[in-house]
């Protein structure tokens, strides 16, 4: 690290900051000035470079290229110890508490390891350590007394914690705060008590950078907006200057599009019928018909139990209350075997871990969910017939490959994510949970997996669309459901509506 003096207004300064990982150019040149008492409203899309940023101001990463200017002294990168010393202090989303360690000792941490050079001391003076945290705890709303100090952090709500994590950083003294996504599990009324905490912090000179994705939170806290798309910087000033449609198209680049890969309507049968389906502190009562051949979509925000409600509806973690009847028949959905017996497909978020087996053929892949009917009367894998079955699969679906023996992790994202989509198709299903479909896949595999969707929907499969990509649902959905806290708040028709007009029902907070 390289020290230099420098005449500098700014609390912060970031200067031309590039940060390279494994194939991804996550930043590119990113150069920010923060103000003393100022807030700022970190926004993007996933994967815009919003995390990369907050670890390299707080020092949990160093850039590869470009500098810091802390108060004047330029820092070609910070540890973690010396961004604490500075006085930045970062609330993450996973909220790095110690579970086993009390209230008082949580909130009182920061400023122990800052005070003693990352090190704790043997012991800990608990009088002063109680009358920092209480003092700390009040400013949040939370209580200051002996009996909650005393409370292990593990014995308390997530709501609660997230509040214990923000009077850390208000016990420590800090001068920057970082907040990435503070209000994810706090109900309105400790959400309008956050915003009276920021606006105490800000006129005590405090910098706060709050990452979020809720904008009308952000429009009702004020100050500055920053917003990132592809590792870049694509704006920063006052947010009211701006209007929630253009920050959406900063950060997603795209203007608004009214094309649509959907062709006719659906039929008249229902095919899957859920009614009260609920599980405790996911989702609650949610209840909707897909037809046959139809296509639905269901978004929300990560906390919305979009995510959930499809895992559930595969068996992953089932209900615990509520009905699911499958062409008129009620069915039980405890594991995912059940849901593969009843012939409803289940093609997870996360393909590489929950899905495929990417040392395996894409022929084993494949058969995977069918291998049972293709035993011989020895028990013995029908090899021709697996053969067909795969080469069909990879005809059928565009699949590029030298040959169905090729390992799939040989293949790209959107080919891989074709294998898996072939592996339920060979089940003949009634029902098609596409969870994210498109994540991590180029525009061409793209363009072929919407194309694939709407021809299974005229074979008369009912699918049903998980995904925060808004074009995706637009552009291939008959209708969709918007989940919020658990519940379905709203349903739409896809073809009466804009991709403006869903992004601002999206970030809503009215249910």
């Amino acid at each position: 690290m390289t020290n230099q003096a420098v005449t500098s207004t700014p609390f912060l300064q970031v200067v031309g900051v590039h940060k390279r990982f494994t194939g991804v150019h996550a930043l590119r040149g990113v150069s920010l000035s923060f103000e003393r008492g100022q807030i700022y409203h970190l926004l993007g899309e996933n994967g815009c470079g919003k995390s990369t940023l907050i670890k390299i101001i707080s020092g949990a990463q160093p850039p590869d290229e470009g500098e810091l200017i802390v108060e004047g002294v330029r820092h070609a990168r910070l540890s973690a110890l010396e961004a604490l010393a500075a006085g930045i202090e970062t609330v993450y989303q996973d909220l790095s508490l110690l579970p086993n360690m009390s209230v008082a000792e949580n909130v009182g941490l920061t400023s122990e390891l800052a005070e003693h050079g990352g090190r704790l001391a043997r012991t800990f003076d608990r009088r002063a350590l109680a009358r920092t945290a209480a003092r700390a705890l009040q400013s949040v709303g939370l209580p200051g007394d002996a009996a909650f100090l005393g409370t292990l952090v593990e014995q308390l709500p997530l709501a609660t914690r997230q509040l214990v994590a923000i009077a850390r950083a208000i016990a420590s003294e800090a001068r920057f705060v970082i907040m990435d996504e503070p209000t994810t599990s706090l109900t309105q009324k400790e959400v309008d008590n956050l915003i009276a905490v920021l606006a105490n912090l800000r006129a005590q000179g405090v910098t706060v950078l709050f990452v979020s994705h809720k904008l009308d939170e952000c429009y009702a806290i004020g100050g500055e907006v920053i917003v990132l798309r592809d590792g870049q910087k694509m704006a920063q000033g006052p947010i009211a200057n701006y209007t929630k449609a253009q920050i959406s198209e900063l950060m997603t680049g795209r203007h608004l599009s009214t094309e649509r890969y959907r062709e006719g309507g659906l039929g008249q049968d229902i095919v899957l019928d859920v009614r009260g389906l609920s599980r405790a502190g996911q989702f609650s009562d949610v209840t909707f018909a897909l037809h046959r051949g139809e296509i639905v979509g269901v978004t929300g925000l990560l906390d919305s139990g979009r995510n959930e409600l499809a895992r559930a509806l595969a068996g992953v973690a089932p209900a615990q209350s509520g009905t699911v009847v499958l062409e008129g028949r009620p069915i039980r959905l405890r594991t995912p075997s059940d849901a593969r017996q009843q012939r409803i497909g289940y093609v997870p978020e996360d393909r590489l871990n929950e899905g495929l087996f990417l040392d395996k053929s894409i022929r084993d892949n494949v058969i995977t969910a069918l291998i049972t009917n293709l035993r011989d009367r020895f028990g013995q894998v029908d090899s021709k017939r697996a053969q067909a079955l795969a080469e069909q699969t990879v005809n059928d679906l565009q699949i590029a490959t030298p040959g169905v023996d090729k390992p799939v992790q040989s293949l790209s994202g959107g080919n891989q994510q074709r294998v898996l989509i072939g592996r339920w198709l060979a089940i003949d299903p009634h029902v098609l949970i596409l969870h994210g479909p498109t994540v991590g896949v180029d525009v061409g595999s793209k363009d072929i997996i919407y194309r694939i969707m709407q021809q299974l929907s005229k074979r008369g499969i009912g699918i049903i669309l998980i995904s925060d990509d808004l074009p995706e649902l637009l552009q291939n959905c008959d209708r969709i459901l918007l989940m919020k806290k658990g519940r379905v708040a709203n349903e739409y028709r896809a073809d009466e509506l804009d991709e403006a007009g869903l992004y601002r029902a999206l970030l809503s907070d009215a249910a």
